[in-house]
């Protein structure tokens, strides 16, 4: 399973970032509504999204009942201000962190997929429904940007 999810990302985001390529700076900073991010703001969303379970992924494996902070996506956006940052460079770190992320779960062992995770105040989930669920939310935003 997560074996798969690794090559997966791996072809999505090699993929996504062809596209997102194409897209001028003009236009990845450009926000549809006032309360709506740019496609920058969305990329280091998905930047913080790998760097997050980047850490869920390694820390899982190292305990039998792991605890992680609540994401705050719309601060973290804001603090690190995505949308004055390089449009290619952002794209070739997030390529870049996500095929690192690919090999960490490619590696994951079996046994520890089972490990108990719980993210703030969520319902406990296991480290093998993350690794999924990575997955999942990664094409939910590419398909809001409009590369997939």
């Amino acid at each position: 399973m997560h074996i798969n999810v690794a090559t997966e990302l791996i072809r999505v985001v090699d993929e996504a970032a062809e596209s997102l390529r194409h897209v001028d700076e003009a236009d990845a900073s450009r926000r549809p509504a006032a309360d709506k991010w740019s496609k920058k703001e969305i990329l280091g969303h998905l930047l913080d999204s790998a760097t997050n379970n980047h850490h869920r992924f390694v820390r899982a494996q190292q305990v039998e009942e792991f605890l992680f902070p609540k994401y705050e996506q719309e601060e973290w956006v804001r603090v690190q201000e995505y949308a004055a940052s390089s449009w290619p460079e952002l794209i070739e770190l997030w390529r870049l962190y996500n095929r690192h992320l690919a090999q960490v779960i490619r590696h994951l062992p079996e046994e520890k997929l089972e490990v108990r995770c719980r993210i703030g105040p969520a319902a406990p989930v296991s480290l093998g429904d993350l690794v999924e669920d990575y997955l999942v939310h990664l094409k939910h935003h590419l398909q809001q940007i409009g590369v997939l």
